[in-house]
């Protein structure tokens, strides 16, 4: 096994970790097998730490081809809550506003998602990694500051509807998203909540697939590191 010449391999992020703390563990884990040697080691696609599932790192020469494996379709799962919205999109903000679900039934959510399907402009969360003026939208949108993102352009493959609660308590959905780089579900979470006459945002997503990249295939961070004591690990470019 040479991490120099370069190898991709695939993750299942737990929730909490960042994408940038995952890549430091599986850095870590290398450079102890490889006996203190330093290695390059990148991702192909940030996961937010409230999201788990799907990441692909590369090591060494492997890293060349980051770009190209960012580029490959993304399947996810996701759980939204409807009838509140918070300004993160997401869990990581208290709700700051509540909206009617009465009027919402599994009818109206089956005829409105199909409209999100191919291509379609989609603005960004004020909280992500998008560049204002060169800085972070996030580290603005920290701060208290207005943040205006331009709509992007992208494209999703298929929507599907999994799961669809309305009734004995929050009202919830749960779809199937396979969609183009750059796609934040979050976006479409808020999106969703706006067409249904309402508000949403997201309590759960899962990354299911990066590419060819299947959740089933994935290491766990401990699988890794067992997988790794049993390799013949090379230290040297051949």
């Amino acid at each position: 096994m040479n991490f120099l010449t370069g190898q991709i391999l695939s993750f299942d992020k737990p929730l909490g970790l960042t994408s940038f703390q995952l890549v430091a563990k599986v850095r870590r884990m290398i450079t102890l097998a490889m006996g203190g040697k330093k290695i390059k080691v990148g991702h192909a696609g940030t996961l937010d730490p409230l999201a788990s599932g799907v990441m692909v790192i590369c090591t060494g020469r492997a890293t060349k081809q980051i770009e190209q494996l960012q580029a490959g379709v993304k399947e996810y799962v996701a759980t939204l809550r409807l009838g509140a919205t918070t300004p993160s999109f997401d869990l990581e903000h208290p709700i700051d506003a509540t909206y009617p679900t009465a009027h919402i039934t599994r009818r109206l959510v089956e005829e409105t998602l199909p409209r999100f399907l191919g291509d379609i402009l989609q603005v960004p969360p004020a909280f992500s990694a998008c560049k204002v003026d060169g800085k972070r939208a996030y580290d603005l949108a920290r701060k208290g500051e207005e943040v205006e993102l331009k709509a992007k352009l992208l494209r999703i493959d298929e929507i599907e509807l999994t799961d669809c609660v309305l009734t004995g308590g929050e009202p919830q959905l749960t779809i199937r998203v396979v969609c183009s780089k750059g796609t934040y579900i979050r976006a479409l979470a808020r999106d969703i909540g706006e067409a249904l006459g309402s508000g949403a945002h997201l309590t759960a997503l899962r990354r299911t697939r990066v590419g060819e990249y299947r959740e089933e295939n994935c290491f766990s961070i401990d699988g890794f590191e067992t997988w790794l004591s049993h390799q013949q690990i090379e230290t040297e470019m051949p």
